[in-house]
């Protein structure tokens, strides 16, 4: 979300404002709904929390945050990946007293 790196297919195509798009869309159903929690799947360059694939579809992954992670971040929604259960539960029950 700094656009400091693009999204790109593994074809060459830039697909960055794709990608923003739907995280825009993911944020805004975050507001429609209240939601202040989430679980991403990680390593996708749109989800991923602390890694994300190097778009070489040959398993090598980068840290950092995908796009969605990091708008939803950016705007106070605590994002986990599918291996946070246990610290989203905990999130969740915080948020819930």
């Amino acid at each position: 979300m700094e656009g400091k790196v693009d999204v790109i297919e593994k074809g060459g195509d830039v697909v960055t404002e794709d990608f923003i798009e739907g995280a825009s869309i993911a944020l805004d159903l975050c507001r429609k709904f209240s939601i202040r929690i989430a679980v991403l799947a990680e390593f996708s360059p749109s989800c991923g929390s602390s890694a994300v694939y190097d778009g070489s579809f040959s398993g090598v992954k980068n840290p950092g945050m995908g796009v969605t992670v990091a708008l939803l971040r950016q705007n106070g929604v605590q994002v986990f990946s599918q291996y946070e259960i246990v610290e989203a539960e905990k999130a969740v029950h915080a948020t819930n007293g």
